[in-house]
């Protein structure tokens, strides 16, 4: 970016949000499906790190990119049905399960991840949405991955389906209240499984683009807490699926600002601007914290709300 001056920086901040921004994003809508069935899934980082793992190491040996980030998807899918499984055992407390999850998950792959530190895997397709500038800092600034694109599709895809399908109508039920469930004949507990395994599957996704787009090695400190940092967001989006695209881009564009900056030699207060994007979300919450705000869209059965 040291070529194009100070103009360049918004570029490299739209460029670096979008980037950012990805695993971010397939988290908190997954998140945001789990948690309108009523429960809280804190287990995701393990789940992130884990999808990470896995996607890179299926891509490394199959040669194919998206098998990892199917692989990806199941391992986080099955992570999902474990927390859920686990939680419908009486007298559990999710948050401690969720803290559990993920531990076991983020050891499990830098256990299992080790042989795959070295090596590495093909790299997930991105569109040259630069192909216009003849500048090679904006053309690669504007290669834009595949998966944001998915992910962007889907935020629509989920508000469609919660407001207007039967199925997104007996989530939300479920996640209101399980008396009305159970008395229209649905089971809380299937449904909240198929939601913490959906959530789950995204998480491992968001995982798959660390490792095999951005920063897209296998290392064991590739995540920062974008797991856990994902269910601040679905709060701060006020469970909304567009909420989740437009807090993911948010954060994704403060994380980047530093980088744009350093680029074109701006190299002060380089450790402040790192920790932009979680004085942004601190600052957020704490500014729309209040008591008929802060619950407001909140499945009632969420334990926040009790």
């Amino acid at each position: 970016m040291s070529g194009i001056g100070w103009w360049g920086v918004p570029v490299a901040v739209l460029a670096g949000a979008i980037r950012v921004s990805t695993p971010f994003l397939f988290v908190s809508l997954g998140e945001l499906v789990t948690e309108k069935s009523g429960r809280v899934n804190l287990g995701l980082e393990g789940t992130l790190v884990m999808g990470a793992m896995s996607g890179f190491a299926i891509a490394w040996l199959t040669g194919s990119p998206w098998l990892g980030v199917l692989a990806a998807a199941l391992v986080g899918a099955l992570l999902g049905v474990l927390h859920a499984a686990i939680c419908s055992l009486p007298r559990v407390n999710p948050i401690a399960v969720g803290i559990a999850m993920m531990l076991f998950g983020t050891g499990l792959a830098f256990y299992l991840g080790k042989p795959f530190i070295e090596p590495k895997a093909p790299e997930l397709p991105a569109l040259d949405l630069g192909f216009w500038s003849t500048s090679p800092a904006i053309r690669s600034a504007l290669r834009v991955n595949a998966l944001f694109f998915i992910g962007v599709a889907l935020a629509p895809a989920l508000v469609s389906m919660l407001r207007n399908s039967g199925t997104g109508l007996v989530l939300r039920m479920v996640g209101d209240s399980e008396d009305a469930a159970r008395a229209m004949g649905y089971s809380p507990r299937l449904v909240r499984l198929a939601a913490t395994a959906f959530g789950g599957a995204m998480a491992g996704i968001g995982g798959s683009f660390l490792s095999l787009y951005y920063p897209g090695s296998w290392n064991e400190g590739l995540s920062s807490g974008q797991g856990i940092t994902a269910v601040a967001l679905v709060i701060f989006a006020r469970w909304n699926p567009m909420g989740c695209l437009w807090a993911s881009l948010l954060f994704g564009g403060a994380g980047a600002l530093g980088p744009a900056l350093q680029a074109i030699g701006v190299t002060g207060f380089y450790h402040l601007f790192n920790a932009l994007p979680y004085m942004v979300t601190l600052l957020i919450m704490i500014v729309s914290c209040s008591p008929d705000r802060t619950l407001a869209g909140a499945p009632g059965e969420l334990s926040i709300t009790r």
